[in-house]
């Protein structure tokens, strides 16, 4: 009997090792690997190849190429020059409110798209900067503006949490030696932060390169970059043979990026040795100069969006009211359903993809942690990967190669929360394997020696500790679902499956006062929900929830 019990340990403990790889290589494998393969094959065959030789001759290829590169140089150097004010704050100085403006400007962050490019169409409308013959430059910095809000967090809690523990020794020393604060800044600290900085900056600019919400709001027809023009040729002009030549050329550069954030993110790994001290006190001027600046980077183009969500009218006739609310349980002729019911539809994609972010997150973050090498270094690669991709690239692999048998999930409700759960999988992982490699295994070798079998161990010591981190990574991935709008917008459109970024896209881009201020409402909607996510993963880290910089 013990025997046939020990073979039937053995048999379980197999299945088990068996299900934890192949339920995350088989969801990999089919909605990202197989879906990106087919762009590739398309964009090297028949008309493909011809189109992908031919962009570099192309004049608007060639425009679009060059903004798409601006751009995100650009907005990466704003967004690192305004938030290194920000950074030496919340690591160098202690004041009351620290926890909750950490929190706070991690908000921007999982902000839908939609809602950063409604927020700053509503600040360039308030002040009256969204027409004339200088359009075009007010679109220029709405996109970089835009950008410096939306990626503000990654610079101050990436370069914060490394400036937090570098020893202020050497600093002293120079300030000792008649050295200025600036001049012990620029020739002790910035060399000392520069792995920090690099990586920040890597990854935010992958962020800009890639971006696509914001771009297709703000910067309208004459401002495209490879994103937009994907899929405007994909689901407006029909043409999936440049679409994918533009897609491959997408592809390659994001995995360039990818490949030069990682080997910075290795430097900022080597630094050195995290030194924990007793913070001073901020002075009154420091901290009211650098909360003021967030107030008018991160603050004001959410009072502004807030405000014209509850104004009706214009000009004299303007007057405050919850009628942009009310309406939206209503249906326009704009809309299949209402902006509610797309509501609806965004919050239950939501949940059931953050289910299985969770679940299959959770089975990949054990594979990494307990697995054998070479698998664990597979899947924590393979899995980190549509973090990296673009939405966009995501969205059109699943369109052109989950259309016909065996993989025929075009007209599947599932899609859209598989493609949502695809993006949400690596924050899951992010929250979950740190908290594992984390346990001390004296408690499992404690737990051992009391009797309790590897299961029980696992069970009773792992699963409450890393069930905290798998909450974290489970809001992260909810915040993410619920904005997705890059991957949903290729994806077939059903009338009943109409989710609210997409309804809020075809609102702001349909003019008229009444549409506009729904628009404006459905934004704060959505804006609270995602900061309510934020704020309760900030809850649960201050219990003892392991977290990455974000």
């Amino acid at each position: 009997m013990e025997l046939w019990h020990g073979d039937e340990m053995n048999v379980g403990r197999g299945a088990a090792r068996l299900l934890c790889v192949a339920l995350p290589a088989a969801f990999l494998g089919v909605f990202f690997v197989y879906p990106v393969i087919s762009i590739i094959g398309l964009g090297l065959g028949g008309d493909g190849l011809s189109r992908l030789l031919a962009l570099p001759g192309s004049g608007t290829f060639r425009g679009v190429a060059w903004f798409t590169l601006w751009q995100a140089a650009v907005s990466t150097l704003l967004t690192v020059a305004a938030a290194m004010p920000g950074a030496h704050l919340v690591a160098r100085r202690r004041f009351r409110a620290r926890r909750l403006v950490r929190a706070l400007t991690t908000v921007p962050f999982v902000l839908p798209t939609v809602v950063v490019g409604g927020a700053f169409m509503a600040v360039f409308d308030r002040f009256g900067l969204d027409g004339g013959p200088v359009r075009l430059t007010h679109t220029v910095w709405a996109v970089l503006l835009a950008h410096v809000f939306f990626n503000l967090a990654v610079v101050l809690r990436t370069v914060g949490a490394f400036w937090e523990g570098l020893d202020p020794g050497p600093e002293e020393q120079a300030r000792v030696l008649g050295a200025s604060p600036w001049q012990t800044f620029r020739m002790v600290t910035l060399p000392r932060l520069w792995p920090a900085i690099a990586a920040a900056a890597s990854i935010v600019f992958l962020f800009c390169f890639t971006s696509f919400g914001v771009i297709l709001i703000l910067g309208g027809p004459t401002r495209a970059t490879l994103e937009t023009e994907i899929w405007r040729h994909a689901v407006f002009r029909g043409d999936l043979a440049s679409a994918t030549a533009l897609a491959v050329v997408q592809l390659v550069a994001v995995l360039a990026m990818v490949v030069v954030a990682n080997a910075m993110q290795r430097r900022r790994a080597v630094g050195e040795v995290p030194v924990r001290r007793v913070l001073p006190r901020a002075s009154g001027r420091l901290l009211a100069g650098n909360l003021g600046l967030m107030a008018v980077v991160l603050g004001l183009p959410i009072a502004v969006l807030v405000e014209r969500s509850l104004t009706t009218g214009r000009g004299a006739d303007a007057a405050w009211s919850v009628r942009n609310y009310a309406a939206l349980a209503d249906r326009v002729d704009l809309l299949p359903i209402s902006a509610l019911a797309a509501l609806r539809n965004s919050l239950l994609f939501a949940v059931v993809a953050t289910g299985l972010a969770v679940l299959v997150g959770g089975l990949a973050s054990l594979v990494v942690v307990h697995g054998r090498r070479a698998t664990s270094r597979l899947f924590d690669l393979g899995l980190m990967l549509p973090l990296g991709a673009s939405a966009v690239t995501v969205g059109f692999g699943m369109l052109i190669a989950l259309d016909g048998p065996p993989l025929d999930f075009r007209s599947s409700r599932w899609l859209v929360p598989v493609a949502h759960a695809l993006i949400g999988v690596p924050f899951v992982m992010r929250t979950v394997v740190p908290t594992l490699r984390s346990i001390d295994h004296r408690l499992r070798e404690a737990a051992a020696v009391l009797g309790a079998s590897p299961a029980r161990v696992r069970r009773d010591v792992d699963l409450p500790i890393a069930a905290r981190a798998l909450a974290v990574g489970g809001a992260f991935a909810f915040a993410v679902s619920l904005g997705e709008f890059g991957a949903t917008s290729f994806l077939p459109r059903h009338p009943d499956r109409l989710t609210a970024p997409l309804a809020l896209f075809r609102l702001l881009g349909t003019p008229g006062e009444a549409l506009r201020g729904q628009a404006m409402a459905l934004s704060v909607v959505l804006m609270v929900l995602t900061a309510a996510s934020v704020l309760a993963i900030e809850g649960w880290g201050r219990r003892g929830a392991v977290r990455g910089d974000l």
